[in-house]
């Protein structure tokens, strides 16, 4: 079976892109990564778009958009592919898939989402379509993460101190990405306190536990590997895994977060590592609550002990396993289908230091986390260093 190396990536800024339409960001991005793999647009086999939407724009078609880029890609099999909040993910592996399968040797993965030209209600309404309709429908995701941290505060005591402790690590990382939507500092103290400016959303979650609505995209070129050795920048999927959960929130146990501990198990297992192997970690901290069960999951900390993570510092840009060096999705921001695929960018861009003030220097394994829902489609990546550039 062909294995995939990424040799390529684009991305744009993340933010309230007023001036930027779905397809301008999708052109951006896949640009950009064709440019920096060095190839033409018509080597390309195959293309894959992460794209959510759920009405938040009117292209509900959106796969062959990239076309217009250049001739070269016309009469290119182009699919969009949907998966929640993890939907540039599973365009990504659904590129690795038709790789290994034999039916494309270079594929561009492209995740993009236009999400401002809605307001707040609108983006939240969209965004609820992810939960399961049958009994969680009108459910909001702040209320929906909300009842994992009622449910964990109730369990381990109140850890307000600690989503705090997240969200400003998050937000002075994203202080050295240039790509971020929130390129602006906030200290434990504010983001601590209920005030007009850090209002409660869904209690116990306040504004700033919260991930940004963002507009953005990303992108990456993927070949066989047989083919990587002409690339300059080769970074290679040391195993890749999807877990699917059960989608009704009545049937999991909130605390267990199981389909993410499932994810993180089986991506380890599969590239014969263990947690402490790793050099930095991109995962989805699409609130708080989420990036501290996270920790949990991932084996960083015993469950009801993610406190712990962030509090001996393992978890900052300094420490043992830095978790979110570009900002995550709490303050990079979070254009859903876009974000699986940025992790990944984020990830080798990493791995060739090419990260720019983000850099963990010597970083040569690393993890990559993207979830969509609330638990349910589970994402992991184990992503090493083939060569770099430089």
């Amino acid at each position: 079976m062909a294995h995939t190396h990424i040799v390529g990536w684009g991305h744009t800024k993340f933010g309230r892109l007023e001036d930027k339409s779905l397809e301008d960001l999708i052109i951006e991005a896949a640009e950009e990564a064709i440019d920096h793999a060095g190839i033409q647009a018509s080597d390309i086999d195959a293309i894959f778009l992460g794209h959510f939407n759920a009405g938040m724009v009117a292209d509900g078609f959106p796969s062959s958009l990239v076309l217009n880029l250049d001739d070269g890609l016309r009469f290119k099999p182009a699919t969009r592919l949907e998966n929640a909040c993890a939907s540039g993910s599973a365009a990504l592996y659904a590129g690795r898939d038709a790789i290994a399968a034999g039916s494309a040797r270079t594929v561009l993965v492209i995740g993009a989402e236009k999400m401002t030209s809605n307001d707040t209600k609108g983006v939240t309404k969209a965004l609820s379509g992810a939960a399961y309709q049958k009994e969680e429908q009108g459910v909001s995701f702040p209320s929906v993460f909300a009842r994992f941290a009622q449910a964990y505060f109730q369990a381990y005591g109140d850890q307000s101190l600690t989503l705090a402790k997240i969200a400003a690590k998050n937000h002075a990382n994203a202080t050295n990405n240039p790509l971020a939507h929130m390129q602006k500092a906030l200290n434990v103290d504010f983001c601590n306190t209920i005030g007009d400016k850090n209002p409660v959303i869904a209690a116990p979650l306040r504004m700033s536990d919260c991930s940004l609505i963002s507009d953005g995209a990303s992108a990456v070129v993927i070949v066989s590997d047989d083919l990587s050795s002409g690339f300059k920048n080769a970074v290679a999927f040391r195993s890749a895994v999807q877990v699917n959960d059960f989608l009704p929130m009545s049937r999991r146990d909130l605390l267990a977060f199981e389909g993410p501990r499932k994810a993180f198990h089986n991506a380890f297992a599969a590239a014969g590592i263990e947690v402490g192997n790793l050099d930095f970690a991109e995962v989805h901290d699409c609130f708080t609550i989420a990036e501290l069960l996270i920790y949990e999951a991932m084996g960083l900390a015993p469950q009801g002990q993610g406190r712990t993570a962030i509090e001996e510092g393992i978890v900052m840009a300094d420490g043992l396993l830095p978790v979110n060096l570009s900002g995550g999705l709490k303050a990079k921001g979070h254009p859903v289908g876009a974000t699986g695929v940025s992790m990944h960018v984020m990830a080798a861009r990493q791995l060739t230091n090419q990260a720019g003030a983000m850099q963990k220097q010597g970083a040569s394994l690393g993890c990559v986390f993207n979830m969509g829902g609330s638990g349910v489609a589970n994402y992991c990546s184990i992503l090493e260093l083939v060569r770099c550039a430089s």
